[in-house]
């Protein structure tokens, strides 16, 4: 069973559904916004403004597990031909963070650069999370095959920040809730699952090194 688990190809519709997941949320959250304000549903509540930007932040969070996912599952389940999706989703997180930050900016305090100035220099919570957006800007703009052939061992070097994300995006959603943790507390445990499975990867890889120079040196 095992063996004819790691031996699954790629499914034809994967790509579709990967599309999919990505593509429909943020057009499905301005619709409703669009549905509240012209036609008076409350899909969103009683502030669709205000619940749209938290929307699309969670979604940001959702796209960061999802890529941060893809090599623990290429791992345990053999299934290379994943590691396409990873930076999918990491694209996908980066543009729901812009598009969430948009949101803020646009609909939430309306272009208005005082507030903008006050609350980026003033309100913690708000500074985290545009730190994050500043992080995973150069991430993205580098996503491409030209910029990792191009920058090689630096590229690794840089896209190491995107463990850093998940914990300023964790910070920013914990913050900016107040009462209600419950969501932040259930990603915090799936961000501390997958970012604790690449430390203990790493002391096992360094692990493996430093037995394989032992037998080839010889005890000291």
């Amino acid at each position: 069973m095992q063996e004819r688990v790691k031996r699954m190809q790629r499914p034809r519709w994967w790509t579709w559904a990967v599309w999919i997941a990505v593509l429909v949320p943020g057009p499905a959250v301005l619709g409703v916004l669009v549905s509240d304000f012209v036609l008076g549903t409350r899909f969103l509540g009683s502030n669709p403004v205000k619940e749209g930007e938290l929307v699309l932040g969670q979604w940001t969070i959702k796209y960061l597990v999802a890529a941060l996912a893809v090599t623990p599952a290429r791992r345990l389940l053999g299934w290379n031909w994943l590691q396409r999706d990873r930076r999918t989703f990491g694209l996908a997180a980066f543009f729901y963070g812009l598009t969430h930050f948009l949101w803020y900016a646009l609909l939430d305090i309306q272009l208005d650069g005082a507030e903008l100035a006050k609350d980026l220099t003033k309100r913690t919570y708000i500074i985290v999370g545009f730190t994050a957006l500043l992080v995973m800007l150069p991430l993205a703009i580098t996503s491409t095959r030209a910029a990792i052939a191009r920058l090689k061992r630096r590229w690794v070097m840089l896209h190491r920040l995107v463990y850093v994300v998940p914990v300023l995006g964790i910070i920013h959603w914990w913050m900016s809730v107040k009462a209600d943790v419950a969501q932040p507390i259930l990603y915090s445990l799936i961000f501390a699952l997958l970012l604790g499975w690449r430390g203990w990867r790493y002391v096992e890889a360094n692990r493996s090194r430093g037995l394989a120079a032992t037998v080839h040196n010889g005890p000291d």
